[in-house]
């Protein structure tokens, strides 16, 4: 490897940037592709196989298993790396524009064994968050081997990123828009040139691994009817409800089960998949449907064949929509672009059936139904309106399914930023106190250095309000920052640092807090670099001159990352 290495730096800048990013989207899409396999195999060997045993068996097996897996996950990723959690996108959205796209190494097989086990295990998430994760850190660690140091992996963050979802579906176009759209936050990103190879190679490695169509079976459909087409707006319409509905659900007990002090954080998910387990096998019982453990692939396939009833589709949306809000809410290890394009589908496919006694529709304008319905929905809740036509389209190749899903799109962005402020994404970064700043200063150095300090400062800093221990200790849980502000009653009273806090929490006494250093908010960056560097906390507090009440912090970090984004551009 330090010999490959030598040679690679021995090549024309030129060269060496399309060698770096061939192997970021190999070695991705390898690890995503692996990921797929080895989480089906899981699902396979489990839930479907006890599926086919009697109906005891069935049950308490897979509760054990359900049970099992996702007390294993939780532990892992409370004891390991606890961002791990969840899909993964949001963290690696942060660690893109935060640490310049590092990501450290326990990420990857945390999130790797955590994700297998409790997706595969039966718990109701999705698989494409954690590719996309498992992809980009995979890559980012990959330009770590190769030399990079941890300021100059964005490139592989995004590379990484773009071939674990090209890998995830099959679809490389859609790949591309969705780091461009939702990562990067740019369609025109001089990132561009790697985005699209790293998509290639991701779809390429999964096609030539699993098949031309590594997610769900959507054979092409006929030409629908123009009575169809009428459906559109309805549909879009529901459907984007439905995943606005979802994402504030989620939302809301994610952030209610953080306040669950009695009930350890690894014990959480376990809690979800008790839930799952319920719905799950009351849906197996009723209709012999698998739908609502895992990814529900297979279910959603008989769907867009047309072999599943309205009345069962309605059933199993109602179950997977509770089911993944329970898995995800209580903090499992699992994305969900999976259950929101489930939700779409049924929704769709709901619509027709009730609709089907007095306005008659062919198979093929259901199915039409069905798919648009997934686009809004998945729209809805990601944000990314490129992504939802383009991903949709890549697996149908059906030119006349664009205009409705255009259609789609636009009604789903209109109704669901008029409901919620921000994507499910965005909105997880903005729970778990993250400010994502895709800040660009001047190019300019002198003009950069003059502008306030203010500019860069994070206006919305995570404070301790009370020396009390149990707050304290809730703070530490709920925000993984190394130290805190410290305002009570107004009043700037110090820095409070997380190793300080741990110890005062174990042995039970007031903790000591660390002399602030603080500057008025219009001073010019020039004049306050030295005194960051020089602050024993690493950050300098911003204090109103006239009201003394704190209006922001600036870190080190934030220099740094805002001198990077100069040298970038």
């Amino acid at each position: 490897m330090k010999k490959l290495v030598e040679r690679l730096t021995k090549l024309p800048l030129r060269s060496r940037t399309i060698v770096k990013t061939c192997a970021y989207g190999f070695v991705a899409g390898l690890v995503a592709v692996a990921f797929q396999l080895a989480m089906n195999g899981c699902y396979q060997a489990g839930i479907v196989h006890l599926s086919q045993c009697s109906h005891t068996v069935f049950l308490w097996s897979s509760l054990g298993l359900i049970l099992g897996t996702s007390l294993i996950s939780g532990w892992l990723v409370n004891s390991f790396c606890s961002d791990a959690a969840g899909s993964g996108i949001p963290q690696l959205k942060a660690a893109f524009w935060k640490n310049f796209g590092y990501v450290p190494f326990r990420l990857l097989w945390v999130k790797f064994i955590a994700a297998t086990l409790q997706i595969g295990g039966g718990s109701s998430l999705g698989r494409e968050g954690p590719s996309v994760q498992l992809a980009g850190t995979a890559a980012s660690l990959l330009a770590g081997v190769a030399g990079e140091p941890k300021q100059k992996r964005r490139l592989a963050a995004a590379t990484g990123a773009a071939a674990g979802l090209a890998a995830a579906f099959n679809t490389p176009l859609a790949g591309v828009t969705f780091v461009l759209e939702e990562l990067i936050g740019d369609l025109n990103s001089r990132l561009l040139g790697s985005v699209l190879l790293g998509a290639m190679l991701g779809a390429l490695v999964a096609h030539g691994i699993i098949g031309p169509q590594p997610s769900f079976s959507l054979a092409a459909i006929g030409e629908p009817t123009w009575q169809s087409y009428l459906l559109v707006p309805v549909v879009a319409a529901v459907g984007t409800l439905v995943g606005v509905a979802f994402q504030k659900s989620a939302l809301a007990l994610r952030a209610r089960q953080k306040k669950w002090t009695a009930v350890p954080a690894w014990l959480r998910p376990a809690i979800g998949g008790l839930i799952c387990w319920a719905l799950g096998v009351f849906v197996f019982l009723k209709t012999g449907r698998l739908g609502v453990f895992g990814l529900g692939y297979g279910d959603l396939s008989e769907a867009l064949a047309g072999k599943l009833v309205w009345q069962t589709a309605m059933l199993l949306l109602g179950a997977k929509f509770l089911a993944t809000v329970a898995c995800y809410g209580t903090g499992g290890c699992g994305g969900i672009f999976s259950p929101t394009l489930f939700f779409g589908a049924m929704t769709g496919l709901g619509i027709a059936g009730i609709v089907q006694p007095v306005y008659p529709l062919s198979p093929e304008g259901t199915a039409m139904l069905a798919i648009v319905s997934m686009s809004a929905t998945l729209g809805a809740v990601v944000r990314a309106p490129v992504t939802s036509i383009l991903l949709v389209f890549e697996m149908t190749h059906q030119f006349s399914l664009v205009p409705p899903l255009m259609l789609a799109a636009l009604i789903s962005q209109a109704i669901s930023r008029s409901m919620a402020r921000h994507n499910f994404y965005d909105a997880l970064l903005e729970q778990d106190g993250h400010v994502v700043e895709r800040f660009a200063p001047p190019r300019d150095l002198r003009e950069w250095q003059n502008q306030p300090v203010s500019l860069l400062a994070n206006a919305k800093p995570v404070v301790v309000t009370s020396l009390e221990l149990n707050p304290i200790q809730s703070l530490l849980q709920s925000h993984p920052y190394a130290q805190f502000p410290v305002v009570i009653d107004g009043r700037i009273c110090g820095v409070l640092t997380r190793q300080e806090s741990i110890r005062a929490i174990r042995e039970k006494c007031p903790p000591i807090l660390v002399e602030a250093t603080i500057c008025a908010p219009d001073l010019p960056l020039r004049a306050v670099e030295t005194k960051l560097i020089e602050s024993k906390t690493g950050f300098i507090l911003l204090q109103d001159p006239t009201e003394g009440t704190l209006v922001g912090i600036l870190t080190l970090h934030d220099t740094l990352r805002a001198r990077q984004a100069a040298a970038d551009e």
